[in-house]
């Protein structure tokens, strides 16, 4: 069977959580999104038209949406790269993924859309 090498992704995901340095951010919270691509086989799925022979997005969301609603980091680096770490280990087909987050209006003294981290993967 020929593989092809796919991209899935989930783009522009909203939450609202408790991430960053100073005490008051993670007290008051703040708004954040995310998007990521996840590059896998999928091969079996284009063939099978079965869910279980795909990298599920459902569950790669359930899993965005845990760590991001129920942890605290200090660093979005260290948020994204828990996420990545997640979803490897969740599923052992997913070749590379590619990680977006950004903190809407982030307190820095003026008037800043946004900030953020883009982090890629990949298994070894």
């Amino acid at each position: 069977m020929d593989a092809h090498l796919g991209q899935i992704f989930i783009e522009d995901m909203e939450f609202f959580a408790f991430h960053g340095h100073y005490d008051e951010e993670k007290f008051a919270g703040n708004r954040f999104t995310a998007s990521i691509y996840l590059w896998t086989d999928t091969s079996k799925a284009e063939k099978s038209d079965n869910l279980d022979d795909a990298l599920n997005y459902q569950v790669v969301y359930a899993i965005i949406s845990d760590i991001m609603k129920n942890t605290k980091s200090n660093l979005v680096e260290n948020l994204a790269s828990n996420i990545l770490n997640a979803i490897f280990q969740r599923f052992p087909q997913l070749q590379k993924a590619k990680i977006r987050i950004s903190k809407l209006n982030p307190p820095m003294g003026g008037k800043i859309g946004k900030v953020g981290v883009e982090i890629e993967k990949e298994r070894l």
